[in-house]
């Protein structure tokens, strides 16, 4: 009985994540995602007799020469590409401090840019990671695909708890074959030193970091006694959140951390989105396209 109740909620869940993203898509990322990510360059489509006006430099001599008419090669734009979805799934992910978890969040990000990719023909495919890789979903088209990325995502139970995106970058890079719009989708809560495999990830894919977060993990509350309980480690804290010094501490180190992930990220040469749990998510991936079409 429960895993039907279960059954019943996960389909209620995906449905309402097809419904929000399928707005976004068509009514904000209309055309957005199509311009920014543009394909790999131009390809051999064909060989056609030269007609005037044609691009003499077009001209294919060996054709040309055994033919005896002039002939020119065709090429067109090779639209197709591959989008990768690189998606934390440690506990630190299950906190939300509204009616979103981060969790959430990352899924429901994470199917828009699927529905864009296959909208415009893209291939799509998933990583989910912890501290190791927990699961690969080969790349695929199709709308059956996009929601079964979506289910894994909501419903996949991790192996381990902690975060580390070396092994993740690591695997994305061996199974890469060309070059892939990679997103990896985190709160970056890491503890481990990846900033070599990032560069190294960058540099193989076109990279970009969203970094999904809670305003409460910034802003603290004035609330008390609280035991914080740390979701990776198992620890659980004390917190007088009623002292504007810790406060001011708290916010301190949370704005150190984000710096830090900010400074990583441009040294890398990596975009970077940063998201809030029950926040609208549109005018920041807006900003972004915008952005890369300045820099074209």
């Amino acid at each position: 009985m429960n895993d039907a109740i279960d059954h019943k909620e996960l389909l209620k869940k995906v449905r309402r994540i097809q419904i929000t993203t399928k707005h976004a898509v068509n009514d904000v990322f209309a055309g957005q995602y199509h311009s920014t990510f543009k394909g790999r360059g131009m390809e051999f489509d064909e060989v056609r007799e030269y007609v005037p006006g044609d691009d003499i430099r077009s001209i294919d001599w060996n054709v040309t020469a055994r033919t005896g008419a002039p002939h020119i090669k065709k090429f067109v734009e090779e639209r197709e590409m591959t989008v990768m979805l690189v998606v934390d799934v440690s506990a630190s992910n299950l906190f939300g401090s509204g009616a979103q978890m981060k969790r959430d969040l990352a899924a429901e990000v994470a199917a828009v840019l699927a529905f864009s990719a296959i909208r415009n023909n893209d291939r799509i495919g998933l990583i989910l990671f912890s501290e190791e890789v927990e699961k690969y979903i080969p790349p695929k088209k199709g709308t059956r695909h996009v929601l079964r990325l979506v289910r894994e995502m909501l419903t996949h139970k991790p192996k381990g708890k902690g975060t580390n995106a070396a092994p993740a970058l690591d695997y994305l890079n061996h199974i890469s074959t060309r070059k892939n719009v990679t997103f990896l989708i985190s709160d970056f809560m890491f503890n481990d030193d990846y900033e070599q495999l990032l560069k190294i990830s960058a540099r193989r894919n076109d990279l970009i970091s969203v970094v999904i977060g809670d305003k409460r993990e910034i802003a603290w509350p004035n609330i008390g006694l609280i035991n914080w309980h740390d979701a990776e480690t198992g620890e659980t804290v004390l917190v007088d959140t009623s002292s504007r010094k810790v406060r001011e501490r708290l916010l301190a180190d949370q704005t150190q951390r984000s710096e830090s992930i900010d400074e990583l990220h441009r040294k890398a040469g990596i975009d970077t989105i940063r998201l809030f749990a029950g926040e609208p998510y549109d005018k920041e991936f807006i900003k972004f396209f915008r952005q890369r079409a300045q820099r074209r």
